[in-house]
């Protein structure tokens, strides 16, 4: 009887419970994953994987490493790419739980934290597809955590850890470090900037320095690519956006009905006195919430911050439910959360025919922020450009297929966008493709390849752009995708030729980082 009895404990412990939400996330993901088809930068990441270095003009070296080692041992498959942001979302979630155990939280805190991050909009889409996204969730997850226990444990030697995780945090995407500026602020801005007396946070600096010392290098020996692409992207591609409207936004990709969790948390951590060792992580997100309105950085940036809060939230409603003896609370709230995850799945999730998708999300009325200029398609972009790829690689292929056979020896694929030249690199060997060229970040930089200019298959450029490079531009066929991103359907494919001036001349011309 007392062997069974500490079996039930066990299993129904709040660290047992977070591996079933953990492992009830990853089946979310393995039951989709496959729908729909490859996102346009999973094309992008894989034709990185094979042009391995420190860096790249749009993203830091570490998420490509981990897709390098995945592709060797499980291959190309839907689910093998994605199986690393599968696990990363769902380490997000056990962690976001011991968020709140590291804050004192019992069991329901820890669970109730764990189910609201799950329910967020932006970790639900962030684990469709792979991308560094996913792992940045769980580098803020890891760092929020490491500073909790610090505060917790007055123990300074934890910064230590803070640097190694960030450092390679950093090399997954350099949005670490707005996060890292937060904790920055929450610390002098209480009495916790007492730390920045102990050599040991200068030294967890020094580690995350060192880390991320090559990609550093790497920028400096390629001209600083990623200023001038980030440079690009805020004039020419994010959509400026009024504070009003990127808080909605924030309210629309955390999940309206997670609001009171989230907020919740961020109130106890400015406000309650039992809060007031962790009232840096409140200030931390007020303070790089306001540093992205200035910097009109996209509304998804932010995504990971809600974990801590959702943290905080579950502490201060575990305690009002413990303190007012409110038995419902509990039960009412989860299946309230519960209720509104699977309200947001299908927003964000490629669960449902895209018809039935499009009927969805008009009746819920919800629709996420517009984050980029240009024409948006009937689905949100996460979802719309996973549509159309082999499609537009099958019409290139009929064109070069009707091409005579001198010209196909020495034709190149010039490809407007690293999806174009991405669906053709991954595509395109099954349908006899030569490999393509682009001018569009990363692929600008591997170059021209042996292309000579005589005969070009052109895709996503404009006619009037190519005549500037040809002596004669003739539309060939048009790509036809429905539910792609409009920049993607009604795409004419071109058959340029006669370069009018060396390959040499031209490629510095056709460099477009955004």
């Amino acid at each position: 009887m007392e062997e069974r009895q500490v079996d039930r404990r066990v299993w129904t412990s709040a660290t047992a419970l977070l591996a079933c939400l953990a492992l009830f996330k990853m089946l979310i993901h393995f039951v989709n994953n496959g729908a729909y088809g490859y996102f346009i930068d999973e094309l992008y990441y894989i034709a990185c994987s094979k042009h391995l270095a420190w860096g790249y003009v749009d993203h830091p070296p570490l998420s490509i490493f981990i897709l390098t080692i995945t592709r060797a041992l499980l291959g190309d498959s839907l689910f093998a790419i994605r199986l690393p942001a599968v696990l990363a979302g769902a380490a997000s979630v056990f962690l976001t739980g011991r968020m709140a155990r590291e804050l004192g939280g019992g069991r329901f805190a820890q669970c109730m934290a764990a189910l609201a991050y799950m329910a967020m909009g932006v970790p639900l889409a962030t684990t469709t597809f792979f991308s560094m996204n996913a792992f940045d969730h769980l580098f803020w997850i890891s760092c929020a955590l490491i500073v909790i226990r610090i505060v917790r444990t007055d123990n300074p030697k934890l910064w230590l850890a803070f640097g190694l995780v960030a450092g390679f945090a950093m090399l997954n995407k350099i949005s670490i470090a707005f996060l890292a500026f937060g904790i920055v602020v929450g610390l002098l801005a209480t009495p916790h900037r007492k730390q920045f007396l102990s050599p040991w946070i200068w030294l967890g600096g020094a580690v995350a320095f060192v880390i991320f010392l090559p990609h550093v290098i790497w920028q400096i020996t390629h001209d600083f690519p990623t200023l001038e692409f980030m440079s690009n992207a805020k004039k020419y591609k994010i959509t400026p956006m009024s504070p009003l409207a990127y808080l909605g936004g924030q309210i629309v990709e955390a999940n309206p009905l997670t609001l009171p969790i989230w907020l919740a948390g961020l109130i106890y951590f400015l406000f309650a006195k039992s809060a007031k060792s962790y009232r840096v992580l409140g200030l931390a997100y007020l303070a790089v919430l306001l540093l992205f309105i200035i910097q009109q950085v996209k509304v998804y940036y932010l995504g990971p911050a809600y974990a801590m809060l959702a943290a905080g939230g579950a502490i201060a409603i575990e305690g009002v439910a413990q303190r007012r003896q409110w038995r419902w609370l509990k039960p009412a709230l989860f299946g309230f959360v519960s209720v509104g995850g699977a309200w947001m799945a299908p927003l964000v999730l490629p669960i449902l025919p895209p018809e039935t998708y499009i009927r969805y999300g008009s009746l819920t009325g919800i629709q996420p922020p517009k984050e980029e200029r240009g024409r948006m398609a009937e689905l949100p972009q996460y979802l719309a450009d996973r549509f159309g790829w082999e499609n537009m690689v099958v019409t290139v292929a009929r064109v070069f297929t009707a091409l005579p056979p001198q010209d196909r020896a020495r034709c190149a694929i010039l490809a407007g966008g690293y999806g174009e030249a991405g669906a053709v690199d991954f595509f395109g060997p099954r349908y006899g493709l030569p490999k393509a060229i682009s001018g569009h970040n990363n692929y600008w930089l591997w170059g021209p390849g042996d292309a000579t200019g005589e005969v070009v298959i052109s895709i996503g450029s404009s006619r009037e752009r190519l005549l500037e490079f040809f002596e004669t531009v003739e539309q060939a066929d048009i790509i036809v995708s429905p539910y792609a991103m409009p920049r993607e359907t009604n795409l004419p494919v071109y058959v340029c030729r006669h370069l009018k001036r060396p390959v040499e001349e031209v490629w510095p011309q056709l460099k477009h980082f955004i």
